[in-house]
């Protein structure tokens, strides 16, 4: 299960509901009836924590994933998680719970999550996006089923018991972990031009001759923990747009929930506007990813451009819709978006740096994420309490993920730029395009590789489990 959708989940349906609101002086699993309740501002910082955790450790999660390995990082990560949901379970403060809910689980999550995505690499190329799209789409059927479980199984069993089944998702994520096995590409040598073995065990060599111990623990550093591929205009650009679109991005999906409580009283069918979100962006997944496979090199971008474009159209149209049928049509615009963008990120990203460093790429990103998306969700909480409704909120909410597309758009146009100086400068010299997988060298070469000058989450240990 994918440790943001049990997250986000959560957040939504418990964290958030004014019928299940967390309180200091609470016990462990019991909630309380305060509709509107003061406390419920002060919930958003547990989910938001959580959430932000997941994202904030990715690019650690970059470097345990290119040193022990994708399936290690991600048995370990889902167990982490698991002790998270258990723990939380028996947490009788809130304080506790903001380190056993938002820490350890968001830590573990972030651990679980990013290798689920490197391993992808493995053993696709030309069907990433739609692979992509298949292994993300599991998330969106718990999506659409989670909400009506939790609902149903929070009331007789309080939510401490409900933690408790939670976190049995995460132990059965784990044992699903220790299935991955990374794979050596056909022709050994994975890394960029003049980079192959040879090269790297001569430069091994030289390093460890010409320093002390002091330097060979900083070429191990900068090994794993490296920041080459911001050395890469179009990923620099990439990011930015990317961090600066999801400042809003997650408003409408965190305060949707009390929004249809504060504009439609009385109505029981929200859980229908979350199993809308969760259709739909499992339709996109499926869809875009199905699409982004036949979209040449970096126009792929142009998907998320759209994605956001609209994202940030429906965010403002949100507090317009005077009917509820109007805010299912919206909601089902909000999860194709959220399906295109999740999907088509691990294929730009392995355009843009290559597959040797598209696990530094994706933690590096998901990193940039963090603090905007963990800000954006209380900060339109706070916009609520000072308005009185959500007009304000969703309407700058909307404004991110527009100004994040408009960034997005020029990262194809600088790509071809670059290229044109490439070929004008050095015609001689290999394209851009060099970074990506090399053709396959003689069968007969060994496949002992110094880890980084292969696939990210290649051990020649876990090759052989």
């Amino acid at each position: 299960m994918d440790g943001r959708v049990c997250s986000h989940l959560v957040q939504r349906v418990h964290l958030r509901d004014p019928e299940l609101v967390w309180h200091p002086s609470h016990n462990a699993g019991e909630g309380t009836h305060r509709p509107g309740g003061p406390d419920i501002p002060v919930q958003t910082w547990v989910g938001a924590l959580a959430m932000g955790m997941i994202f904030f450790c990715s690019p650690v999660v970059s470097m345990f994933t290119d040193h022990f390995g994708c399936r290690k990082t991600a048995v370990g990560g889902a167990s982490l998680a698991f002790i998270g949901l258990l723990s939380t379970s028996f947490a009788n403060s809130l304080g506790l719970r903001y380190f056993t809910y938002g820490i350890l689980f968001g830590c573990g999550s972030s651990f679980a999550f990013q290798p689920t995505l490197v391993i992808l690499g493995h053993y696709f190329r030309r069907r990433l996006g739609l692979v992509n799209g298949v292994v993300t789409a599991g998330a969106s059927l718990f999506s659409m089923g989670l909400p009506v479980f939790l609902k149903k199984v929070v009331e007789p069993l309080g939510l401490s018991r409900t933690f408790q089944i939670l976190s049995l998702f995460m132990l059965v994520q784990a044992l699903l972990a220790l299935t991955f096995k990374p794979l050596l590409p056909a022709g050994g040598g994975m890394g960029p031009p003049g980079m192959g073995h040879g090269h790297s065990d001569s430069q091994t060599q030289v390093t460890n001759q010409a320093g002390g111990k002091w330097s060979r623990i900083m070429a191990r550093i900068r090994k794993y923990f490296n920041l080459r591929v911001f050395h890469i205009v179009t990923y620099r650009v990439w990011a930015f747009g990317v961090a600066t679109a999801v400042l809003g991005y997650f408003v409408p999906y965190v305060h949707l929930i009390n929004f249809v409580k504060e504009q439609f009283k009385g109505t029981q069918k929200e859980w229908v506007l979350l199993v809308c979100i969760g259709a739909s962006s499992g339709v996109g997944r499926l869809a875009f990813g199905k699409i982004g496979d036949h979209i040449p090199g970096l126009k792929k971008i142009y998907m998320q451009v759209v994605s956001f474009m609209v994202l940030g159209l429906m965010s403002i149209m949100i507090p317009q819709c005077a009917v509820f049928e109007a805010l299912v049509v919206v909601c089902v615009f909000l999860g194709l978006c959220d399906g295109c963008f999740l999907t088509m990120m691990a294929p730009i990203a392995f355009e843009l740096v290559g597959p040797m460093q598209a696990s530094q790429a994706i933690g590096y990103l998901l990193g940039l994420m963090s603090l905007p998306m963990t800000a954006g969700p209380p900060i339109a909480g706070l916009l609520r309490g000072y308005f009185g409704n959500y007009t304000v909120a969703f309407s700058l909410a909307g404004v991110p993920p527009i100004v994040g597309g408009v960034v997005l758009f020029f990262v194809p146009m600088i790509q071809r730029r670059l290229q044109q100086q490439q070929r004008q400068t050095s015609p001689d010299e290999p394209s851009s395009t060099s970074h990506m997988l090399p053709t396959c060298q003689p069968a007969a070469e060994p496949k002992s590789c110094t880890n980084g000058d292969v696939l990210p989450g290649y051990t020649n240990m876990e090759t052989h489990i």
